[in-house]
């Protein structure tokens, strides 16, 4: 399966509308059908997962224990947010408003392929974000993640 890479810069409507853009349009599986869903990241950013990517994600979180003050937290904070969008004809998606509002977007949005799914920063959260990782301090997390990824 291709995954989503890369970085893209947007113009965002006054609708709310931001072009998907065509270098990830490419990655799309006939099964996403240019259906997502969009959600809160971890960060101060957006997650959108294809609707074939979301599928995955959501027998993931059908495995919570929905019993456990934890499983319901991690899934109501997770999912609460959570709405399905489409591209429209001129392949743009419309963001919600609260989505972007909490996200900090506004008139410009970053498209970042992070794999399975794509993350939207608002320009200023993503500067913030990156002058917090300094190279060695990347460099250290990288090394220790794929270490443990090789253990697996």
């Amino acid at each position: 399966m291709a995954s989503f890479k890369g970085e893209y810069d947007n113009a965002v409507d006054n609708k709310g509308r931001v072009c998907f853009p065509a270098k990830l349009r490419k990655f799309l599986t006939p099964a996403a059908q240019e259906r997502f869903t969009i959600l809160r990241g971890l960060e101060r950013c957006l997650y959108l997962y294809p609707e074939d990517q979301w599928s995955i994600v959501e027998d993931k979180l059908a495995r919570v224990n929905s019993f456990s003050k934890k499983g319901r937290t991690v899934m109501r904070h997770f999912l609460r947010t959570a709405e399905d969008v489409t591209l429209d004809n001129q392949n743009r998606i419309a963001l919600p408003s609260k989505l972007k509002e909490w996200s900090g977007i506004d008139d410009r949005a970053i498209f970042i392929g992070s794999g399975e799914r794509i993350e939207i920063w608002s320009p200023d959260n993503l500067a913030a974000e990156d002058e917090e990782m300094d190279f060695e301090s990347y460099q250290e997390l990288f090394e220790s993640v794929m270490t443990e990824v090789d253990e697996l």
